[in-house]
C-alpha cells in the first residue's frame, strides 16, 4: 500500500531538465487555504482516500517565510478493515522559488511505523536526512510533496505534444528522477464537472506492482491552477485509479467545459 501512496503521488510529479533549473511562473497558481481531496478506486472499490492542503507558516528557514504543505492518506472501507494505513507528510517550502526547506513522514500501515525527516540545503546541493546525507545534481531537488506543488507553477506555455520533462526528487534512501510525456489534451468528466485538462504519462517501472508495458496517464485542468483531476494505472491484477473528490481555495477559476 506504501508503494502505491508513492506511485499517486508521483503522479503529481512534472518538471523539465536534469542539470539545469526549471522555469517558473512570475507567481506560485497556488495559496495558502488551497484544500484538495481525492479518492484511490481499485477496480469499482473505493481503496483509500487523501487530502492535500496548502497553509500559511510561521516557521522561517534561513530567515525567509515558508508554505506548509500537507498531505494526509488513509484506507477507507474494506481496506480499511483489513489493512489500516494512516500516513501523514509535511513539507515546508520557500515562499519565492517554491523548493522545499524541510520534509517529514509519519507513516502507519498495517503494524509498520516510521517516521523520517529531511533538511534541504539547495545551494549547498544536499539534504540530510535521518538515513544519511545525500549530494544532490541541482540547486532544484524536492521532496514528493513539494515537487508536486512546484511542478504545477512550471511555465509550461510552449509544450508541445511529445515533449518529455524530468523532476529530482529524494525519497527514503536516495535521489531519484522521474521522466513524464505530454501526450495532449482531453475533457474528462469528475466530481467537479467536466474539465478541461493536460494529459500526461509519467514512466514507471515495470514489475514489482505494474505490469511490463503499463503506461500511467495524468489529467491535470488546463487552466490558471494546473489541478490533478485523474491518474491511472494498470497494475498486475486490475487497475487503480484516482479521482478529484473536491477542490477549495483554488486561485483561479478551474477550467470546465461549456
Amino acid at each position: 500500500m506504501r508503494y502505491v501512496v508513492i506511485v499517486l503521488l508521483g503522479f503529481l510529479i512534472t518538471g523539465r531538465g536534469f542539470a539545469q533549473e526549471l522555469p517558473l511562473k512570475k507567481e506560485p497558481v497556488f495559496q495558502a487555504g488551497e484544500v484538495l481531496k481525492y479518492k484511490l478506486r481499485y477496480g469499482f472499490i473505493t481503496a483509500a482516500e487523501g487530502t492535500l492542503k496548502v497553509l500559511n507558516s510561521d516557521l522561517k528557514f534561513d530567515n525567509k517565510p515558508t508554505y506548509k504543505l500537507v498531505v494526509d492518506a488513509q484506507t477507507s472501507g474494506t481496506f480499511d478493515i483489513f489493512y489500516k494505513v494512516r500516513d501523514h507528510y509535511d513539507s515546508y517550502i520557500d515562499k519565492t522559488d517554491l523548493t522545499p526547506y524541510f520534509y517529514q513522514e509519519n507513516v502507519r500501515e498495517g503494524g509498520y511505523k516510521r517516521e523520517d525527516k529531511a533538511r534541504f540545503t539547495q545551494d549547498g546541493k544536499k539534504v540530510v536526512s535521518n538515513r544519511g546525507t545525500f549530494t544532490t545534481p541541482t540547486t532544484q531537488t524536492f521532496d514528493l510533496v513539494s515537487a508536486y506543488y512546484f511542478s504545477r507553477s512550471l511555465d509550461i506555455s510552449k509544450l508541445k505534444i511529445g515533449d518529455k520533462f524530468k523532476l529530482n526528487y529524494f525519497l527514503g534512501d536516495g535521489i531519484k528522477q522521474l521522466e513524464i510525456e505530454f501526450t495532449g489534451r482531453e475533457t474528462v468528466k469528475s466530481k467537479i464537472g467536466n474539465v478541461k485538462c493536460l494529459r500526461f504519462s509519467p514512466s514507471i517501472e515495470p514489475g514489482r506492482i505494474f505490469k511490463k508495458d503499463s503506461r500511467l496517464y495524468l489529467w491535470i485542468t488546463d487552466d490558471g491552477n494546473r489541478v490533478p483531476v485523474k491518474a491511472q494505472v494498470e497494475i498486475l491484477v486490475g487497475a487503480v485509479t484516482m479521482e478529484i473528490k473536491s477542490a477549495e481555495g483554488l486561485k483561479y477559476p478551474i477550467a470546465l467545459e461549456k
